[in-house]
């Protein structure tokens, strides 16, 4: 697991391939980044769209707490993926959703 922060975001790249363990850290060690909107970096890993519901609890956890998290993966299709999970295919997309529901949340949506 590598963690990347810049300013109020956080980027959680999973190294080692294995979603559940790497899901299993993130919940263990969401604490300390409760306070950061979050990207889950899953790009390098092979995913499916189960595995992306894994993370459902924690991001609605995470979106009560009125910050963004936002799931980074490839080669899927992003129509099969529940509403209620943020997934993009690219860190910059990831940025830019990150930065649309700041201004949401600024403006009081």
């Amino acid at each position: 697991m590598k963690v990347d922060q810049k300013g109020h975001t956080v980027t959680i790249k999973d190294t080692q391939g294995d979603v559940n363990a790497f899901l299993e850290k993130v919940t263990q060690q969401f604490k300390t980044f409760e306070k950061h909107n979050i990207i889950i970096d899953l790009s390098s890993d092979e995913v499916s769209e189960n595995d992306l519901k894994l993370f459902l609890p924690l991001s609605k956890t995470h979106k009560k707490a009125k910050k963004s998290f936002v799931i980074v993966a490839s080669d899927l299709d992003f129509n099969a993926i529940s509403d209620k999970l943020a997934v993009v295919p690219s860190l910059l997309e990831a940025h830019d959703i990150i930065e649309m529901e700041e201004i949401e949340r600024d403006l009081g949506f």
